[in-house]
């Protein structure tokens, strides 16, 4: 927006401090020399030269130190639970295998104990088989001479 002479002097408003009315002319220049004031003490007066902040490294090694406690108390807890798991499934895979053993063992006294009363059957036949149709007839024989 251009504002030309025109307007101003229309509107009764100018930027010159010269057409300002006395008080708010004076108002204004007290308000600029206390700020001028106020801005030159703040720059002569000694300033302190601060020195950066310290880090506290006796507090954050302590607090360090203390997170890897924490951290291997956790891990520790963790691979105690595994082992105990593993030693868990080692244990059950044997006592299953010994089971499975003793199983194998039962059946195979089974069929043993079998093949022994087959043979002891055989073994205490009187006469062979091929010659049992003539045992029947002497033993049919004797039951009739006696």
């Amino acid at each position: 927006m251009n504002r030309n002479d025109n307007d101003v002097k229309l509107t009764g408003h100018a930027d010159d401090p010269e057409t300002l009315e006395p008080e708010l002319r004076e108002a204004l220049d007290n308000f600029k020399l206390s700020v001028n004031a106020w801005s030159e003490s703040m720059m002569s007066r000694p300033r302190e030269a601060k020195a950066p902040a310290r880090t506290n490294w006796s507090a954050v090694t302590k607090w360090a130190l203390g997170c890897v406690v924490f951290a291997g108390t956790v891990s520790g807890g963790v691979y105690q639970n595994h082992r105990q798991l593993e030693a868990q499934k080692v244990e059950a895979a044997r006592i299953a295998e010994q089971q499975h053993e003793m199983e194998a063992a039962k059946l195979a006294k089974a069929d043993q104990d079998d093949l022994m009363a087959e043979i002891d059957s055989d073994v205490a036949r009187q006469v062979p088989s091929a010659l049992e149709p003539m045992a029947t007839l002497m033993t049919e024989d004797e039951t009739e001479g006696n």
